[in-house]
């Protein structure tokens, strides 16, 4: 489902021209779609409706309040791997009964807060983690449910920077020991195991290194309950892909939530998936204006007013997004590289479109709601755009631009330094 069409040549998101919201917030700016995000969703949690189940969202996809607040109202669960990403979840309402928190790398000050939240469960990454978390949930006179995230040597089939599951990949406890170290969790005196975990990468194009994790993941549950230690949930991560280009073939997740669900049937266990990008990746736009046509050198360049800073995908993984014009004129079509600003060779949007475009047009980054504004930096000192949703015939301002001073503020020259 895709809320963005053309009306006379412009495109609109949800029946509001993305030209308007041009004009009121500026260019860069950040588009989201309120209706696709909740489609989304519920392609997940209609799927797994003949078990029990929880759908988290993936918090460092897209983190705006908002957007939590969208899906919290849809009773979304929320999958964090930060303290700021479980303050964030609170901000939004979110409740700590649903928030699992996984990461390799939690801190003792985030281990703290989560305890005191009260979160529901712990995907522990290492045995060091383990005996972190039960110092500190005996610390502080409680016990920590956790699920172990386990690593099952699982190849993705995705891009090398955003798998996880491989025993090469830093996450996670090798699948061989996995039954040993859920012994030793569940000797440990603050803690309560809840479940297993697993995550095998992001960008999932196809079903069969899902479904490949799911036959070991519940081989190892199985082995776990046969050693004595109870199972509350089993937590099948995320990963689930989308399609940035036409043409892409994407798997289809209504038919796999369906099959999981049969699959749980009869065996106590509430499922659990942890998607992120595929609920708001495609609901999002990258609005930009084109300030230059550079046309004498040994390529074409469009040179637009985002940049790398706002979309660092293209730069770090090489990837591809549709970029087209919000309004369609009768121009001779040319190739070019879309460019942003950023003094950097990298700093590249689009390479080789066939785009019909002039100085000033406003362009579209399509399919830039999730790792966009996430990943967003303050390079070469640029505020961060605005974020907006659109809400049927409403434009919601649910972040405003950054200004530059703002960026500085925390700073002091030597005769202010203390």
């Amino acid at each position: 489902m895709s809320t963005l069409q053309r009306k006379d040549g412009a495109l609109a998101m949800e029946g509001v021209p993305l030209e308007e919201v041009a004009r009121r917030f500026g260019t860069p700016c950040y588009v989201y779609s309120r209706s696709m995000i909740e489609a989304a969703y519920r392609e997940f949690d209609e799927g797994l409706a003949g078990v029990d189940h929880l759908v988290c969202y993936a918090v460092k996809a897209n983190s705006n309040l908002a957007i939590l607040d969208v899906l919290r109202r849809l009773g979304s669960g929320f999958d964090i791997v930060s303290g700021g990403e479980l303050s964030r979840v609170r901000a939004a309402g979110g409740e700590s009964s649903k928030i699992l928190f996984s990461g390799v790398g939690k801190s003792e000050a985030e281990i703290r807060f989560a305890l005191g939240e009260r979160i529901r469960c712990f995907n522990v990454e290492s045995e060091p983690e383990l005996e972190r978390l039960n110092a500190l949930a005996g610390a502080a006179g409680t016990k920590a449910a956790v699920s172990l995230r386990v690593n099952p040597d699982v190849d993705a089939k995705t891009h090398p920077y955003i798998s996880t599951g491989l025993a090469g990949n830093k996450f996670g406890i090798p699948y061989g020991r996995s039954l040993e170290v859920y012994r030793h969790a569940a000797r440990l005196p603050h803690l309560v195991v809840s479940g297993i975990d697993c995550h095998i990468g992001s960008q999932i194009l196809e079903a069969s290194p899902l479904e490949e994790a799911v036959d070991r993941v519940l081989e190892l549950a199985d082995a776990v309950i046969a050693a004595g230690i109870p199972l509350h949930h089993v937590d099948f991560g995320g990963g689930f892909g989308i399609r940035y280009r036409e043409g892409d073939r994407t798997m289809d997740v209504g038919h796999y939530t369906r099959k999981l669900a049969q699959r749980m049937q009869g065996r106590g266990l509430q499922v659990l998936l942890e998607p992120g990008r595929y609920i708001v990746g495609n609901a999002g736009v990258l609005l930009t204006r084109v300030e230059y046509l550079k046309l004498d050198k040994a390529k074409r360049f469009a040179v637009v007013d985002a940049s790398m800073s706002e979309l660092i995908r293209p730069a770090l993984y090489e990837a591809w997004h549709e970029i087209v014009p919000v309004t369609e004129a009768p121009r001779e079509r040319a190739t070019y590289d879309v460019v942003g600003p950023i003094c950097e060779s990298s700093d590249v949007l689009g390479t080789g479109r066939e785009l019909a475009i002039a100085e000033g047009d406003l362009l579209a980054i399509l399919s830039a709601g999730a790792y966009a504004m996430a990943m967003a930096s303050n390079y070469n000192t640029r505020p961060r755009p605005p974020e907006a949703l659109v809400d049927g015939d409403r434009i919601l301002a649910i972040r405003a631009r950054e200004s530059v001073e703002s960026l500085y503020a925390g700073e002091s020259t030597l005769d202010k330094a203390e």
